[in-house]
């Protein structure tokens, strides 16, 4: 599919309540976001350690119709205005998909407007168009999170091709149960990230794990060897130092995701790369891939950082381009918390 310059501006309402943040918003054209409303709920998982769901989805029925009227007040518009609505069916918790689902699926009754359904991931890629109107596929994008770690041939706007993944904890798991491990706690990838600062980010060494002849990654391996590292120096009576520990076992995962991600580019001969995911906003994995576009001569994008964590207005410029290209989904739409890409 090619961008469609249409007769007139296309709105896409966006809602958003995959996880922790029920968000709503306004994006004009797939690219211009006229509003940005985010609920969070960080502080309150923070005493539990992590995102309790059950409690997470009563939040979000709290939040979910609050989010859509300010965010439609803040777009000065009204429903009448929206094209079309967007809405996260997965991946994510199924008793947060179904919150913001169920609401986008009442706003479309009553109002008649169509539906669209977006994986959660695609979102999370096109939070780079929302950042760079000179971006259009093809390109490759490393999309990294809490929850997935995999690299994605953006054919099209909406035609997605994975090349790699990981085999078990994604990238954004292994730092935050390392994170919990030396007492940083929740959220662990920005509490890491900071504890990293000024730290000796070879002071530490860890494992790696060879995939073979695949783009693919596996992260548990080197979340063993940290667990390890930590216990042996507990049985030595040795301190661990934070900021150096920190420092050295992201800067490794680093290492790792750029590795293969420039593989990716080698494979493919597409020297254009973007980020995307919550952990795309770690520092130590910005200043490797920084690095590596100065050595292999790539054109690197990654979204702001308000736009690498999850919101709707990502959702809603996915959701302009699924819906350009003449998708509109039925209101049996369902709630699929292991969603893939391409699926």
């Amino acid at each position: 599919m090619r961008e469609i310059m249409a007769d007139k501006d296309v709105l896409i309402l966006g809602i958003e309540s995959s996880c922790d943040e029920t968000a709503a918003s306004v994006v004009k054209n797939g690219r211009v976001i006229l509003s940005d409303v985010i609920a969070s709920q960080a502080d309150f998982h923070e005493k539990y350690g992590g995102v309790v769901p059950e409690i997470a989805s009563r939040m979000h029925v709290d939040a979910v119709y609050p989010c859509i009227k300010s965010a439609l007040e803040q777009a000065k518009v009204s429903l009448n205005d929206i094209d079309a609505i967007a809405v996260t069916y997965g991946p994510g918790l199924v008793g947060a998909l179904l919150v913001g689902l169920s609401a986008a699926k009442g706003l479309c009754a009553v109002s008649g407007k169509p539906l669209v359904g977006v994986n959660h991931l695609h979102g999370h890629i096109c939070a780079n168009y929302l950042c760079f109107d000179e971006l259009k596929p093809p390109f490759i994008c490393l999309c990294v999170s809490g929850g997935n770690t995999q690299i994605v041939l953006v054919k099209d706007y909406t035609d997605l091709e994975v090349l790699g993944r990981t085999r078990d904890d994604a990238a954004g798991e292994a730092i935050d149960k390392i994170a919990r491990v030396i007492g940083l706690g929740y959220p662990g990838g920005p509490k890491m990230d900071k504890a990293g600062q000024g730290g000796n980010v070879t002071a530490y060494t860890f494992s790696k794990t060879h995939m073979g002849d695949t783009l693919d990654f596996s992260f548990s391996g080197i979340k063993t060897s940290a667990l390890n590292t930590i216990n042996q120096s507990k049985q030595k009576g040795e301190e661990i130092n934070i900021s150096d520990f920190a420092a050295s076992y992201q800067t490794h995962i680093a290492s790792i995701l750029v590795k293969q991600t420039v593989e990716a580019v080698k494979r493919t001969g597409i020297k254009k790369v973007s980020l995307a995911g919550g952990v795309s906003a770690n520092s130590f994995l910005r200043k490797a891939f920084d690095e590596a576009s100065n050595k292999y001569g790539l054109e690197l994008f990654y979204p702001n950082l308000r736009l690498c964590t999850d919101n709707a207005a990502m959702i809603a410029s996915a959701g302009y381009f699924e819906f350009i290209n003449g998708r509109v989904d039925t209101l049996d739409l369902n709630a699929l918390p292991s969603l893939k890409l391409g699926k």
